[in-house]
């Protein structure tokens, strides 16, 4: 970061010196979250000061590696840290040595606002319930002043409104109206959008349409089993339990946040912005613990919604960049939002006032079966020579909620050495009021999914941020296309015209990895250094991802400057320090202008990228045309993508996980009318009990 102010020699601060953690990207702890706002407020004593941010200010990678591959020295223990400072505009960031004690540095920062944090989001409902020009509204659209208090709010960021800029804190309040405290808001929006100044804590301003709508006199659509039970007159019947029990315990072993599991060994982190992060990602290919990646992780996302109307255009947020995967975790419940034998990983943050807060079970690691891992028979004697291996998979996942929306993230890893990242959209859509009753439609921009309520077109688009080291250091990045033979039928090379190749193009330079998802097109992370023996090839990971929608604001537009990174499906960029969020440190109230994240990093496409330390940033998600199945609460909605080895290993690399049955043609021969058993599987059973035994071989062996 490019420190405005550096405070050379500060004192050290009074607070007692603390015992180094286990691991160097640990997150911090309880006693060190506490030890670094005490030095801040020591720092900044007789200012009211509020904390926004305390969070890990991961190592350097040379730092690490020096640390982790050469027996060099534990780095430092540095804190990042964003304040208010009370009646000074802006905020304030900088950083903290946990070593010593003191305050390295402050930058101040006038014209940016930071992250909004759960702490602020509370409270806002009952500012606009108590404001007289809130309440004058909500006469206006036919609610009494004296039912204020079944007024609710989504407080939102505002993205970015050039009435303010970035002068003021600020929320938009998305308003609701229930009937019952029980009831969800959702299926009655109201028509007008109060303006919040977060640090005043007021009503600033109220967007108000020209057209008026009045509050529905529809019940409200809910979803609990009471409800349920009030419309269909029971809950759906007829499900058995299905439970997952491992006896002897789980595979995976732990020490902090270091995991070793079925060949992976790798270091799992937390942070308040991009949730989960994977590092020091390394595979045991037999005795030899190749690397595979430095770092993984969410670092940002966009929805932007479809409609042009005012003030819709501003429902673009930034969910990672304003409000953080990590600030808006879920406490994740044991055999609900996992299930099975699980393990979990708390999450530390800052209060306002400097405080430790602890989020327990924020993250869930557990173990699923994932169908089959390979299989094949021989149909020369009735397929009786097969071999049958199933799949284990490794689940590391958290749950955010973003106003209405959960986002379901589960990071896989598979015996074949894929990992594979798992996205879950569920929650409830964002409404905007229509008037039935005079006959209004929802348009183009949306869809009616219940009466008086609209939902807005809109786009889930996710940043996913890749730091290679396939097979060791010095890395390139390639696209590959399945692509028909150039050569004309009935020429030489391609007589009958059905050839076809994998045709891959190495990026030299930034400008060439600028590019945009096909139909069947993957990208390549590789090592240039290596070959593999067999193939001839270099050893890499393949990213397929076919969950690939374009961005469809228009260049210019507010969203397209704001999530510069979402313009294309796959960019890669020089690896330097601190190239972690494409739209910027600070994104709330961003305009969009000036070179800053991707823009900056992009530059004039000129930068060389083959053979180098690099970054790959790939854009992915689904567009949301809503539909009445999505309402009033919406099947989860899944998107997926893969980073697979190829080239990387000189077989299956699974070829050694116990099968579930396997039987040679000598042994089949042997074999008779045996019933097959399991050898992994003791719990399986038929469904009905008369169902008769059929043996192994009895297809095959002649009575």
């Amino acid at each position: 970061m490019n420190r405005l102010s550096q405070i050379a020699g500060q004192a050290a601060s009074s607070v007692a010196p603390l015992a180094k953690p286990a691991h160097p990207l640990d997150p911090l702890s309880v006693t060190e979250i506490k030890a670094a706002t005490d030095i801040i407020k020591e720092y900044f004593a007789g200012k009211t000061i509020a904390f926004n941010t305390i969070t890990l200010k991961e190592p350097t990678k040379r730092a690490y590696l020096n640390w982790k591959e050469n027996n060099g020295p534990f780095p430092p223990r540095i804190v990042y840290y964003v304040i208010l400072e009370q009646g000074v505009p802006g905020i304030k960031d900088g950083l903290v040595d946990l070593v010593n004690m003191q305050v390295l540095s402050v930058q101040p920062l006038a014209n940016s606002q930071p992250i909004l944090t759960v702490e602020d989001l509370v409270g806002t409902e009952e500012i606009i319930r108590k404001d007289p020009n809130v309440i004058k509204q909500c006469e206006i659209v036919g609610i009494p002043a004296n039912e204020m208090h079944k007024v609710y709010c989504d407080p939102w960021t505002i993205g970015y409104d050039e009435r303010w800029g970035a002068s003021k804190r600020l929320q938009q309040a998305l308003v609701y109206y229930r009937h019952d405290e029980d009831d969800s808001q959702y299926s009655h929006p109201l028509d007008f959008c109060p303006i919040v100044d977060t640090e005043e804590r007021k009503v600033i301003y109220i967007d108000i349409p020209n057209r008026r709508r009045k509050v529905s006199k529809h019940p409200n659509a809910n979803f609990y089993p009471k409800d349920m039970i009030a419309k269909y007159g029971k809950m759906r019947e007829g499900l058995t339990p299905i439970n997952v029990t491992q006896p002897e315990g789980v595979s995976f072993k732990m020490d902090g946040n270091l995991m070793q599991w079925n060949n992976f060994n790798f270091h799992i982190g937390f942070n308040y912005r991009e949730g989960i992060v994977l590092s020091d990602i390394h595979y045991n290919d037999h005795g030899n613990n190749r690397p595979i990646f430095h770092r993984i992780s969410l670092s940002e996302m966009i929805v932007p919604y479809g409609s042009p109307d005012f003030p819709h255009q501003r429902k673009h947020a930034l969910d990672i960049g304003e409000y953080g995967a990590g600030y808006m975790t879920n406490p994740l419940s044991l055999g609900c939002d996992c299930k099975g034998v699980i393990h979990y990983l708390d999450a530390h943050f800052a209060d306002r006032a400097g405080d430790p807060i602890t989020v327990k079970h924020a993250v869930c690691i557990h173990e699923e079966d994932d169908g089959l891992l390979f299989k094949h028979s021989d149909f020369r004697d009735s397929f009786g020579t097969s071999i049958v291996t199933r799949s284990t998979r490794l689940i590391i996942s958290q749950i955010f909620t973003a106003a209405n929306y959960e986002y379901c993230i589960y990071w896989n890893f598979l015996q074949d050495g894929a990992i594979r990242l798992d996205v879950k959209l569920t929650g409830i859509l964002n409404t905007y009021q229509l008037d039935d009753e005079a006959g209004e439609k929802s348009g183009k921009w949306g869809c009616r999914v219940y009466p008086n309520v609209n939902a807005h077109n809109h786009q889930h688009l996710f940043a996913l941020r890749i730091h290679p080291r396939i097979d060791g250091d010095g890395n390139s990045a390639s696209v590959v296309d399945g692509s028909a033979a150039e050569e004309p039928l009935g020429s030489t090379e391609n007589m009958y015209g059905n050839g076809f190749y994998a045709k891959s193009k190495t990026f030299k330079t930034v400008n060439d990895s600028l590019t945009q998802f096909e139909n069947g097109r993957t990208w390549d992370l590789f090592n240039p250094n290596k070959v593999n023996e067999y193939s001839g090839k270099h050893p890499s990971y393949k990213l397929v991802s076919f969950q690939c929608p374009p961005l469809f604001a228009k260049p210019g537009s507010l969203v397209y400057k704001r999530a510069p990174w979402a313009h294309n499906t796959v960019q890669v960029v020089k690896y330097e320090e601190d190239r972690f969020y494409p739209s910027g440190e600070h994104v709330p109230q961003w305009s969009g202008d000036g070179n800053i994240g991707m823009r900056k990093w992009i530059g004039d496409g000129s930068d060389e990228i083959e053979n180098s330390d690099i970054l790959m940033f790939h854009t992915f998600g689904i567009s949301h045309f809503p539909a009445p199945e999505d309402f009033p609460l919406m099947p989860a909605e899944p998107i997926t993508f893969m980073l697979r080895p190829r080239h990387f290993f000189l077989e299956n690399p699974a070829l050694d996980v116990l099968p579930s049955h396997a039987m040679t043609t000598s042994e089949a021969r042997k074999a008779g009318n045996k019933e097959i058993v399991s050898l992994t599987d003791t719990t399986s059973t038929y469904a009905f009990k008369d169902t008769p035994k059929q043996g192994c071989c009895s297809r095959f062996t002649k009575e």
